[in-house]
């Protein structure tokens, strides 16, 4: 099931977007003003980004332009009730995907959204790095720094962060992780994802005891949060 975010502040809308976009089979998570769309959408992993340009507390356009900033390439399409050429070149320029200009029929939407996501990477958020409170991962180097202090981190720590950021706010068993950093099937019994976690915690947690970005979902797996 793919996971969208729609950043948007008229109820109308929302509540007929929630409807006809979960009937056809996504997974919609809302906002209704700008400032805590920016941060969910880039906290969490989302396969396309729907994001009003009239927005409270920050437009669209400030939106996206942070969200690229901050290396966040998740696809987004910009929503908008303006329709001057304007408007759509700016919204392009920042780096969104496509422009819908309301009103809008709910078809060319939907075929819009599908177009995005069959062009979308396979993994969200793909960028050459991420930060998190003092933590700053830089991706094409393999290196980790903490308050500006770099982190001894084994290839299979660093490669265990690096999937937990790319895949934020999402839950995440042990098998998917033995899986995909480990590339092999987990046995029920194995505490290697365990034993990682609790390394990795170690490092990047201001207080492992009470970890605040490497969550556990308790029966099920972990969640990263940063």
């Amino acid at each position: 099931m793919k996971r969208l975010l729609l950043i948007e502040d008229e109820p109308g809308l929302v509540l007929t977007l929630r409807d006809r976009l979960t009937r056809e089979g996504y997974a919609l998570e809302s906002c209704v003003d700008g400032e805590s769309g920016l941060e969910r959408a880039a906290r969490e992993s989302f396969d396309l980004v729907l994001l009003d340009v009239m927005l409270p507390r920050l437009n669209g356009f400030d939106v996206l332009r942070e969200l690229r900033k901050r290396g966040v390439d998740t696809p987004v399409i910009m929503l908008t009730a303006k329709g001057q050429v304007v408007d759509k070149v700016v919204g392009l320029k920042l780096g969104a995907d496509d422009y819908v200009t309301k009103p809008f029929e709910m078809v060319e939407l939907l075929a819009r959204i599908e177009a995005k996501l069959r062009r979308a990477p396979a993994v969200a958020h793909r960028s050459e790095g991420y930060q998190f409170d003092e933590v700053r991962v830089d991706f094409r180097r393999a290196e980790v720094m903490k308050s500006g202090e770099p982190l001894e981190l084994s290839a299979r720590e660093f490669q265990l962060l690096k999937y937990f950021i790319e895949h934020r706010g999402a839950t995440l068993t042990r098998e998917e992780l033995l899986n995909e950093v480990w590339g092999y099937n987990a046995m029920p019994s194995t505490r290697t994802v365990d034993v990682h976690v609790a390394w990795l915690r170690q490092k990047i947690e201001p207080n492992p005891r009470h970890p605040q970005y490497i969550l556990t979902v308790h029966g099920m797996g972990y969640k990263f949060a940063g």
